[in-house]
């Protein structure tokens, strides 16, 4: 580790990965800012810009925007009350109350500090655990890697935001898509309908690009939403002063929610809007003064926006240990990844340590400037929110189009962004959750080729997947997985029958 880290250094600082990560840091918080516009899409958008970069400098890119996006989601929903990302929707009462209180300022200062501690301690925690685990999957074989992508789409299912039912129908969808092109094994085409361009399947990227910028768009022209009226901000420069004190009065708030944020990342399909939910939940349960959430909670502020930048670094430990994505961003990484040569895994530790310890240094750069940042972008919130969405539409636009093209020179890549960008709008608009659709288009081939291969290892039987030990464990852990919505709905059903 100690030689991959000295080995990182002068991939990483240097005046080109300063330009870019400074670059990349304005227009994750302006995108940010902008309400409606979240950071998966700023990071979408970025795709065909990291075509023209080496690998660490375009990962880099991607961890920056995503980092300071999350955090400056947190401005519009202090000051006009709106949201930027659903990772704020969690405490955005605190924060309104905050601001009619006057406290706009504190507010954001404890948004700043937190996002900037949580999202360093799940640096740490990345940078530490990853190449251990890294060390353990090299003795995974194909039984492992199906129970263990198999357990991701199970819990992408299980933590998704909409009802189980609809995460699993939009789950399905996504495998669906997968299965399009030729077969892995058989070399058979399937769903191709007699299409040369479909033989190879369909695109990665630019399902990912239309699948998450394209429904923002549709609904930015429909809605027209009138820009709101925004609170002063006052001296930004007084956003600090006294939050020493409640920082460390909160010191176990922090603790707990970088934490929770961290582990709840780690698990492919929740992200760090489930963590800031559950985390800001946990605080209050715990909390000595319960009845002041919702109304100006410091300390759960403290605690769920700690929670929101950790889980954006927890999300990257299975994404690349084992390649299976922990949320929409590092879905988007994993893409950028296998187009720079990149593909994640164990191996990708031993032949490319240094750059993977690169990568894992963007992150504490990236959160550290996060609040000198922060101060400039609070400082100039007033002018960002005042920014229509509808004038952002067509440049971004052509953004997506433009990024869709590149990545193979063909008009299909365009084709597939508008198609599957119009599908992920409807299903959004009936509730159902895009989220478990990407993870099935990522993950779908890996299931199926790990599948197939231990079939034929096991000629055929199987109980060959349950004869290792570590197969047979996670195997038991998906089986609890999917039994445990089974029996939380029969005790429902009981208690409703016995009241």
């Amino acid at each position: 580790m100690a030689d991959n880290l000295m080995a990182a250094l002068p991939l990483v600082f240097t005046w080109n990965m300063a330009l870019i990560m400074l670059a990349c840091a304005t227009f994750g918080l302006f995108v940010g800012a902008v309400p409606g516009l979240s950071a998966t899409m700023a990071t979408a958008m970025l795709v065909p810009i990291t075509f023209f970069m080496e690998p660490v400098p375009a990962i880099a890119a991607i961890v920056t925007t995503a980092a300071m996006a999350i955090f400056a989601s947190d401005i519009p929903a202090a000051l006009v009350r709106i949201p930027g990302t659903a990772a704020s929707a969690a405490y955005i009462n605190d924060l309104d109350a905050m601001t009619r209180q006057g406290k706009v300022g504190r507010a954001l200062g404890i948004s700043v500090t937190a996002s900037a501690i949580g999202g360093i301690f799940g640096s740490l925690v990345l940078m530490v655990a990853a190449p251990q685990l890294a060390i353990v999957s090299l003795n995974f074989t194909s039984f492992e890697y199906f129970w263990l992508a198999l357990l991701g789409l199970s819990a992408a299912v299980m933590l998704g935001s909409g009802s189980i039912l609809k995460s699993l129908m939009s789950l399905l969808f996504g495998l669906m898509i997968a299965c399009i092109g030729m077969d892995t094994t058989a070399g058979f085409p399937r769903f191709t309908f007699g299409s040369t361009t479909l033989l190879g399947g369909v695109a990665f990227v630019p399902a990912l690009i239309g699948m998450f910028a394209i429904p923002e768009l549709i609904r930015t022209l429909v809605n027209r939403d009138p820009v709101p009226p925004v609170v002063p901000v006052g001296n930004p420069l007084r956003m600090f002063a006294g939050l020493g004190g409640l920082l460390w009065r909160s010191k176990t708030n922090l603790a707990r929610g970088s934490t929770i944020g961290t582990i709840i990342g780690i698990l492919p399909g929740a992200g760090s809007d489930i963590g800031s939910w559950i985390s800001y939940a946990v605080s209050k349960r715990f909390s000595r003064t319960p009845e002041k959430y919702g109304k100006g909670s410091e300390t759960g502020l403290v605690e769920a926006c700690a929670a929101n930048n950790s889980a954006l670094s927890g999300a990257y430990v299975p994404a690349m240990v084992f390649g299976i994505p922990g949320d929409s961003i590092t879905a988007i990484v994993i893409g950028v990844l296998y187009v720079k040569g990149l593909n994640p895994g164990p191996m990708v530790f031993l032949t490319s340590g240094d750059q993977i310890m690169a990568i894992f240094l963007t992150f504490l750069i990236a959160n550290i400037m996060i609040v000198p940042l922060g101060l400039l972008a609070v400082a100039l919130a007033s002018q960002v929110l005042r920014v229509p969405k509808l004038a952002l539409a067509a440049p971004i636009l052509c953004f997506c189009i433009v990024g869709a093209y590149s990545i193979d020179s063909a008009a299909s890549g365009v084709v597939i962004m508008l198609v599957l960008g119009l599908f992920a709008y409807l299903m959004e608009e009936n509730g159902f959750p895009v989220a478990p659709a990407i993870l099935g288009i990522v993950m779908g081939l890996l299931v199926e080729r790990n599948f197939v291969t231990s079939l034929i290892k096991a000629d055929s039987s199987l109980l060959g997947f349950f004869e290792r030990p570590i197969a047979a464990g996670l195997a038991a852990v998906v089986l609890i997985v999917w039994i445990t919505p089974v029996l939380l709905w029969l005790r429902g059903r009981r208690t409703e029958v016995r009241a």
